[in-house]
């Protein structure tokens, strides 16, 4: 049931909302002028937790900020408070109100994954959506974490992790047959039965359950030696070796349970959350998050809301066994009881929020505590760090406002081959990674670093220039510009009109989040000139104008500190002198070698993909299943390509016609 407040255009009625608002359970969502959600909560009583908006007095700043902007709220009632607690986090998935809680998407965060549909199922890294034909094991803190299980898993039990088009076309066994850490079943060196028992002992190893796999194995154990299969107990009794020198080196004094450990710490305007994984008793990672939340007063507050996220970002999932069925807190939260239930309907077993905890579990608590306040002050410290230099770069500019937001462009290339162009993003609290994007370069001259840095700047500046076309209202002085640039103060007008600052007298910024106050090229004269034709371009005067555009250069020596710094004036290019020891050199450095990282690992990860990518891969007509007939028929792609049409043709499934055009495909060149 959904009852819908009417909307108040002259400003909201409060009083009207909770005179026919129901006192059930069930969420609420807050609405500004145009109907985009603000706020998505849940609460036991609609009416009194909603009251608490409006009272007369006792509102802290954020609170006052949201109530501001409230015109109209949306009520849907539920059975009770937990399902109004799963509801609640569906809607925020959906909505991504601005004044919740912000964590990244779940589809962001690294599984282990296992394959079912597969005579013999794979162990692979996953990040993605989890609603594919496999089972899940995780989220893990990091991804480091993900690959360490991996190369143990590896190690003991020998479940295969390769690709599956690697594992089909197979013909002998790889490498890790041959070190001991695959048994082969690419070629049939393994009974599909036996194995489905390692992956069964591996799915029990990763559910924690090591003591009874290690219990189970030596029943296993003790019957093939009674069988007189002493090589498969031989085999058997090195995996318990294994499992118990793991155990003796991870496992934590109190026991193998599973649990996470959670504390949350706000100072100030800055929030962290501090998470100790635990498998099995073994911490497997741990991990900060700082998420944006403009409405908690407390750190119990922050904690529940980031618990709720946490956990049911992806909605019910009955029987996931994602959740362990011990969360251990600090601080407290109060009213726990329905964050429990919500918990335990989506896990489908009973799960403990712990915030009284003794013994080994203290411990933990201690360490995720320390861990956090450590992070925040960290944070904090960084932040302060990070607008200092801002600062600095606006007095070494000699600019009248600080720059709030520098981006870099950077291209990667070997010797022309899989040439990727980098743009990174840093304002006030550093790098803004969700920011950050990569271009793959296509269609021109091998190792034309210009062509490439066109190619890049004219596919960012159109996404710029297309939006405040499209977000000007008629009329307006943005919709305008491209025709009529306004004053500017004392500015230098060169060449096509193009309008850039000069360093002394500058206009203020755009408000627009999508222009970047200093545009930053990793190279000298020639790139920067050719982001100044680009830009020329793409971008009215009156925008090019809100920008500063510098080219960095290594100089001669290519030692950091070195650097050559030129800003672009019109139609001339003026050096820059900023000391070696200045922080504002030190922030351009930052910038500079982070769009230079971000490029080196795209081009890496393009140029990998190609060079392991098969020809025939790329021939129309041919599919997995033919690939596979010509692998096997020929033994290797190597023999394939030396193959004559002829040859070709007499292969199982492959036609005159298709034989034709793998062999044109193969020998275009």
């Amino acid at each position: 049931m959904s009852d819908i407040i009417n909307q108040n255009t002259s400003g909201f009625d409060a009083k009207a909302a909770l005179a026919v608002m129901s006192q059930r359970p069930g969420v609420y969502r807050m609405l500004d002028e145009k109907g985009e959600v603000l706020y998505v909560g849940k609460a036991r009583n609609l009416k009194k937790r909603v009251s608490n908006y409006f009272r007369a007095s006792g509102l802290d700043a954020k609170t006052m900020a949201l109530v501001s902007h409230i015109a109209n709220i949306d009520v849907t009632i539920t059975n009770s408070e937990a399902e109004a607690l799963l509801l609640e986090q569906n809607l925020i998935k959906k909505y991504r109100p601005p004044y919740n809680i912000q964590l990244r998407d779940d589809k962001t965060y690294p599984y282990i994954m296992l394959t079912h549909k597969d005579a013999y199922p794979r162990l692979a890294f996953y990040r993605g959506s989890r609603k594919r034909d496999a089972t899940f094991f995780g989220p893990f803190p990091s991804a480091s974490a993900v690959r360490e299980s991996l190369a143990l898993l590896q190690k003991v039990f020998r479940v295969r992790q390769c690709e599956d088009s690697y594992f089909r076309n197979r013909s002998r066994p790889c490498l890790q047959y041959q070190i001991g850490r695959c048994t082969a079943p690419c070629v049939g060196y393994i009974s599909p039965t036996d194995y489905a028992q390692d992956v069964r002992d591996a799915t029990q190893f990763l559910q924690g359950k090591s003591d009874s796999l290690v219990q189970e194995l030596g029943r296993r154990m003790e019957q093939k030696s009674a069988a007189l299969e002493f090589e498969s107990a031989a085999r058997l009794r090195d995996r318990i070796s294994d499992l118990r020198r793991i155990q003796s080196e991870q496992v934590v004094s109190g026991g193998g349970s599973d649990a996470d450990v959670m504390s949350a710490v706000l100072e100030g305007a800055y929030t962290c959350v501090h998470v100790i994984t635990i498998r099995g008793g073994r911490i497997i990672g741990s991990r900060n998050f700082f998420p944006k939340d403009k409405l908690a007063e407390t750190a119990a507050d922050l904690l529940a809301s980031f618990i709720a996220q946490y956990y049911l970002r992806d909605g019910v999932t009955t029987g996931s066994g994602l959740i362990p069925a011990e969360i251990i807190i600090a601080p407290a939260i109060k009213g726990s009881q329905s964050l429990q239930e919500a918990l335990g309907t989506a896990a489908g077993k009973q799960i403990r929020l712990t915030a009284s905890v003794r013994g080994h579990r203290a411990r933990w608590l201690a360490m995720a505590t320390g861990n956090a306040e450590q992070a925040i002050q960290s944070h904090i410290n960084n932040r302060q760090t990070m607008l200092q230099r801002f600062e600095r770069l606006q007095a070494e500019l000699e600019l009248d406002f600080i720059p709030r937001r520098i981006e870099c462009f950077d291209i990667s290339h070997t010797m022309g081959e899989s040439t990727v162009a980098s743009c990174v993003a840093f304002d006030h609290n550093g790098p803004l990674k969700s920011d950050y994007r990569r271009y793959n370069i296509k269609d021109i001259q091998a190792g034309d670093d210009y062509a490439a840095m066109e190619q890049a700047l004219s596919r960012r500046f159109r996404v710029v220039a297309e939006s405040l076309l499209e977000d000007a209202p008629e009329g307006s002085e943005q919709a305008a510009a491209g025709e009529q640039a306004p004053e500017v103060g004392d500015t230098d007008v060169k060449g096509d009109g193009v309008i850039l600052r000069e360093r002394k007298k500058t206009p203020s910024p755009l408000t627009s989040p999508l222009t970047p106050d200093i545009l930053l090229i990793d190279g000298g004269k020639g790139q920067l000139a050719q982001a100044v034709d680009v830009l020329n371009r793409q971008l009215s005067p009156a925008l090019l104008a809100q920008m500063l555009l510098i080219g960095i250069a290594k100089g001669i020596s290519r030692r950091a500190g070195q650097e050559t710094l030129f800003l672009a004036v019109g139609d001339s290019y003026q050096e820059i002198a900023i000391p070696a020891h200045s922080p504002a050199l030190h922030l351009l450095q930052q910038v500079r070698d982070e769009a230079h990282r971000f490029a080196i690992t795209g081009h890496r990860q393009r140029r990998a993909k190609t060079r392991t990518q098969s020809p025939l891969e790329q021939i129309p007509g041919l599919g997995p299943a033919r690939r596979r007939e010509l692998l096997k028929y020929f033994g290797g792609q190597q023999e394939v390509m030396r193959a004559s049409e002829a040859d070709l043709a007499r292969t199982p499934g492959i036609s005159k016609k298709l034989a034709a055009v793998i062999y044109e495909s193969l020998h275009n060149e």
